[in-house]
């Protein structure tokens, strides 16, 4: 009920996997003045994140963003073809000549992969050595399980025994909280059946900033002047952020 009360009015009326929905998402993210900023830190996170050199740049589930105005090499990318990308894509089966890019990098996307071995897989495969996949995904903490469980309309299932996604369409078939199981819960097994791969960085962070701007899906709670002072109550929050992050900057090297 609350999350239909706070269902941002652009999207309203809209399934998640409706083509139409992220072209909608587009104008808000554009619209949204404290949503906006928080994206734009986002993508300076994955921006001193990238690994040094030249070489195209991939990105999975371009969608609504703009993280091209950041990257001019970047290759932007969808599942399905949506004006104002590059390709549209399986990530499980990228069509790129082996080692031809220097990274892959995402925004709220790992969560939806289906099959996430398999896309580690090519992505090994794609990305030259020294390469890496850098990530901003949602977290696990107690603070973020309260959150996405409540206000959130993807499935959120931190106790789930497999890593494959069952059922849904692009969109809807997710699982929140599997960057973290790959990550953090299953690190030893990600290592030992993906060794091309070194997990360099987990930054668990912002506790408050995602759920005031009210995402891609639901109205803001605050108006585009308190980023500034909500970031700062963020840092605050810093040596507690394990128990309070809802997302996470992700960073892996290809060996």
């Amino acid at each position: 009920m609350l999350r239909n009360l706070l269902a941002h009015p652009l999207t309203r009326g809209l399934g998640v996997d409706d083509p139409r929905t992220t072209r909608r998402r587009r104008e808000i993210i554009r619209g949204k003045a404290f949503l906006r900023r928080l994206y734009e830190e986002w993508y300076g996170e994955i921006l001193r994140a990238l690994p040094a050199g030249e070489g195209p740049i991939l990105e999975l589930g371009s969608g609504g963003g703009f993280l091209n105005r950041f990257i001019p090499e970047l290759i932007t990318s969808e599942v399905r073809f949506t004006s104002g990308i590059d390709a549209a894509l399986d990530a499980t089966r990228l069509p790129f000549a082996p080692a031809s890019l220097r990274a892959i990098v995402m925004t709220n996307v790992l969560h939806h992969i289906s099959e996430p071995r398999c896309f580690f897989a090519e992505a090994a495969r794609c990305t030259r050595p020294g390469g890496g996949v850098v990530l901003i995904e949602p977290w696990v903490s107690s603070w973020s399980t309260l959150i996405y469980r409540r206000l959130h309309e993807e499935p959120y299932l931190p106790q789930a025994e497999s890593w494959e996604i069952s059922g849904g369409g692009p969109l809807s078939g997710a699982n929140g909280a599997l960057p973290w199981i790959l990550f953090q819960r299953d690190r030893r097994r990600f290592e030992r059946e993906l060794p091309e791969w070194e997990i360099t960085r987990i930054r668990p962070m912002m506790p408050i900033g995602y759920l005031l701007s009210g995402g891609v899906s639901l109205r803001a709670l605050a108006p585009g002047w308190a980023y500034t002072p909500t970031r700062w109550l963020e840092r605050f929050l810093e040596p507690w952020i394990d128990h309070c992050a809802m997302f996470a900057r992700i960073s892996l090297r290809r060996r």
